[in-house]
């Protein structure tokens, strides 16, 4: 990730998986700049490298771990509840973690 880019991401999504994350990136205005896939050992280098963002991803065991780690590289990640998430009831195959 080049510099330019990393400097105009404001706010970033994860979908925490179990071996892969997907991050979405925004700027300011709600332009994506950044939509990757993260490998579990990437995530925490990765964002070694990016000014401190607000992060929000679904809470779960591993979110808040991820959570704590990010807080430590001076981000402010935001853990949601599960109810704002979709429904895991019924399987999706189109989702990309499921």
């Amino acid at each position: 990730m080049s510099q330019i880019l990393n400097a105009a991401i404001a706010v970033v999504g994860i979908d925490i998986g179990k071996n892969t994350f997907h991050v979405v990136g925004l700027d300011r205005r709600g332009a994506i700049m950044l939509r990757q896939k993260w490998s579990r050992g990437q995530v925490e280098a990765l964002f070694a490298n990016m000014p401190p963002c607000l992060i929000g991803m679904e809470a779960c065991v591993g979110a808040h771990h991820l959570s704590r780690k990010l807080k430590e590289l001076g981000h402010s990640p935001v853990p949601s509840a599960a109810l704002f998430g979709a429904n895991d009831s019924t399987p999706n195959p189109r989702e990309k973690n499921g």
